[in-house]
């Protein structure tokens, strides 16, 4: 789509911008542009049609409930905590209480905002926000059919191992985990 005439984003000014990529879950947008100091070029977006939740999932003992699973961008496993993509329209809220509910089988009695976040915001505009669940109440699990899952309980203590040693390397978990980890000082 063009615009006849240029589209001030910030100190951008945005002179077409065509999809050069879509699928249900992304669109990726080709722009040109006129960047800040005046001279043209050309900037990428990739697009989500959806919102990212995190869910920092507490049991009794105060223990992290983890997801692992292959992640086929990566080629790799990972261990996440329960975490997924929100429609536009449903509410965060919703979408992170459905995500555990789906991925676990648990559901929560107790949610706290912890925090919300952009990601990866140089080249994408996904928004997300992460949760604290406690009360948890276990009950069957429904992942979507390109889930293969597994679950299993870590201290906070052990999770931020893992992250140190890169083991945990997703970047919604660490924001997470490092969050509720902030939320657990002392004075906090």
């Amino acid at each position: 789509m063009s615009h006849p005439d240029p589209v001030p984003v910030g100190p951008w000014r945005r002179r077409s911008r065509e999809t050069a990529y879509a699928n249900p879950w992304i669109e990726v947008w080709h722009d040109e542009v006129d960047r800040p100091d005046g001279s043209a070029g050309v900037y990428g977006v990739v697009h989500f049609r959806s919102a990212a939740v995190a869910v920092v999932a507490l049991g009794e003992d105060g223990r992290l409930l983890l997801v692992g699973q292959h992640r086929y961008a990566l080629d790799e496993y990972s261990w996440e905590v329960p975490e997924g993509g929100v429609p536009e329209g449903e509410d965060l809220l919703a979408g992170a209480r459905r995500e555990l509910a789906e991925e676990t089988g648990f559901e929560a009695d107790d949610w706290r905002l912890a925090c919300r976040l952009s990601i990866s915001n140089s080249v994408t505009d996904e928004r997300g926000a992460v949760f604290i669940a406690r009360g948890l109440r276990p009950g069957a699990a429904s992942p979507d059919d390109t889930e293969d899952l597994a679950l299993r309980w870590a201290t906070l203590a052990e999770v931020l191992d893992e992250i140190d040693r890169g083991e945990i390397h997703d970047l919604l978990t660490i924001a997470a985990v490092s969050r509720y980890a902030v939320g657990t000082l002392p004075g906090r």
